[in-house]
């Protein structure tokens, strides 16, 4: 997810990349559409790496890139999925954001206040990272082995870590722990919510609640990504285009409920084995892809 947001602000040429990408996207066809929002919706959320996944079933169907309003618009079908299904901890958030601004306490305030902690990071290392570190990265071995070395990490986390923490429990340091964190996602393959699932567990904190504050944490980045998709939207003036982004946001916000009621309910009583294990096999058949 991560590595799309922040390159819409990368210049190539001296001209701005997104109106390269919105100018092509008219190659893309209903069926890349269609496709690439299930990919992303399922993927966003479980700790697999939507990015990853993302470039990989494009070069495999050998797919001309979908534009940027593409790659936005199924990011805010997923932003809707979590704001729908943590429609009570996002009230929270809007009611503790305006009494933050009010210099006033609370719990609602706390959760606002560490969001915010945990969010800066990622902002600064996508805004200094984009026109050098962020394209580099952007290929099926680095994706490869990503998957597989987070993986391992992911379930050293989930084996050791102990399951006494809750969110309001972190606090500030932790908060920062996770957003430092979260920059390594922009590793395509490494997976931000696998990352910041993995330094929750290394930190205490229960499954589920590891899981809740990394699909929280994705709120502010998903959306400021889709201000900026919107403006290009308008801008553009293209219909059609607009038709193509709505189906695209409808189909990833489907699969991006299904695949969060999913993995809540399997982390209930359950561990990050199977995607631990998913993981590895995806990474070690893309290994064999790219030396074999």
């Amino acid at each position: 997810m991560l590595d799309h947001t922040y390159r819409l602000w990368h210049k190539r040429d001296g001209k701005n990349e997104v109106e390269g990408r919105v100018a092509g996207l008219h190659s893309v066809t209903l069926i890349q559409i269609v496709i690439l929002a299930i990919v992303q919706g399922l993927t966003e959320f479980l700790p697999i790496s939507s990015s990853g996944h993302l470039v990989v079933t494009s070069q495999v169907m050998g797919w001309p890139d979908q534009g940027v309003i593409i790659d936005i618009a199924v990011h805010v079908g997923t932003l809707l999925a979590v704001a729908v299904y943590f429609r009570a901890d996002l009230m929270r958030i809007l009611r503790g954001t305006l009494r933050l601004l009010t210099f006033r306490g609370g719990p609602d305030t706390q959760l606002a206040a560490i969001l915010l902690v945990a969010t800066l990071p990622i902002v600064g290392a996508g805004y200094f990272g984009r026109e050098t570190v962020i394209p580099l990265l952007r290929n099926v071995e680095v994706i490869a082995w990503a998957t597989v070395g987070f993986a391992v990490l992911l379930w050293i986390a989930d084996r050791i870590g102990m399951t006494v923490q809750r969110i309001e429990h972190i606090g500030y340091f932790g908060a920062l722990a996770i957003g430092l964190a979260q920059v390594l996602a922009l590793i395509p393959g490494t997976s931000r919510s696998g990352i910041t699932m993995t330094a929750g567990r290394f930190l205490g904190m229960e499954r589920v609640e590891a899981a809740r504050f990394s699909l929280l944490l994705s709120i502010p980045t998903i959306a400021g990504a889709g201000v900026l998709a919107g403006y290009e939207l308008w801008q553009g003036g293209d219909i059609r285009l607009g038709y193509d982004a709505a189906l695209a946001s409808g189909m990833a916000f489907i699969a991006g409920i299904a695949s969060i009621a999913v993995m809540m309910r399997w982390l209930q009583s359950s561990g990050f084995t199977p995607f631990v294990v998913y993981r590895l096999a995806l990474g070690g058949a893309l290994l064999y892809w790219v030396y074999i």
